[in-house]
């Protein structure tokens, strides 16, 4: 699903799920201290996507996954919030993705796929030590649900992050679109209180349809086209902005990492 069949959507849909914690007004605060991704989008960007890559591709018990997970515990060891904050971390990054999948790829994900994501994503937690972690992909997404319902709304911090970033999807796009980045952004969340504590425009109408019409006509060529036959990510060689000839495990992960002090906030 990640690395063939979904691959183009499920990363629109990591995307989607990495901006949302900016509309979380104390994971905004926290980010903006930490100075990351104000400094350096790019980098911290695709270090979260090649972290999680990195652990489907290896598998979270191999050499290279334990050193992924050592480092995400490292990174998050003095990072504040409530375990209700961390657990929707992790969450947006299962929730987020699938619910893209089954509304905008060329074919439903199967419940195996679902399933295997949802233990994927709990087996990760318990490697990082969270706790209540949802056995089921419908008890992940209630609990994302009711989270997002009492915690977003708008923040200084959370516009700033999305300023910062929007570039990098910006990027991605082909250029007679990404004058319209913003606007596609919000017609992608489909979520006025969302896009309202990003900054971004209202959705409209119009570019809901355009979006709609884009991703059907992208389907009906993607089931008339053979599978992928190499993995849509290959450890070690991103190709990506941040890592054009490639990059070492040590490479990955924050330049400047919260302490103790960071803690106490």
């Amino acid at each position: 699903m990640v690395m063939f069949d979904l691959a183009k959507d499920m990363e629109l849909g990591n995307f989607l799920s990495y901006y949302r914690n900016f509309a979380v007004p104390r994971l905004a605060q926290t980010l903006v201290e930490n100075g990351e991704i104000l400094e350096r989008p790019t980098k911290r960007s695709y270090d979260t996507a090649i972290v999680i890559y990195e652990l489907i591709a290896n598998g979270l018990d191999s050499l290279r996954g334990q050193e992924m997970i050592a480092l995400l515990n490292r990174v998050h060891r003095y990072v504040p919030g409530t375990p209700e904050d961390f657990r929707y971390v992790l969450l947006t990054l299962l929730v987020v993705p699938i619910r893209w999948t089954q509304q905008h790829a060329w074919r439903q994900p199967t419940v195996s796929e679902v399933d295997a994501a949802t233990r994927f994503f709990a087996e990760l937690g318990q490697r990082m030590h969270l706790v209540q972690l949802p056995q089921t992909f419908t008890e992940a997404a209630a609990i994302l649900d009711a989270y997002e319902a009492a915690n977003v709304m708008t923040s200084s911090a959370g516009i700033s992050l999305m300023g910062s970033t929007v570039q990098i999807l910006k990027d991605t796009l082909p250029r007679p679109v990404r004058p319209f980045t913003r606007t596609l952004l919000s017609a992608m969340f489909d979520d006025d209180r969302l896009t309202d504590a990003l900054g971004l425009p209202r959705r409209r109408r119009w570019s809901r349809a355009m979006l709609n019409t884009a991703l059907s006509l992208r389907n009906v060529v993607a089931r008339r086209k053979p599978l992928p036959a190499e993995p849509r990510f290959t450890p070690g060689r991103s190709g990506s902005g941040a890592y054009p000839n490639g990059y070492v495990l040590a490479d990955l992960g924050p330049t400047r990492v919260m302490g103790p002090v960071d803690h106490g906030h």
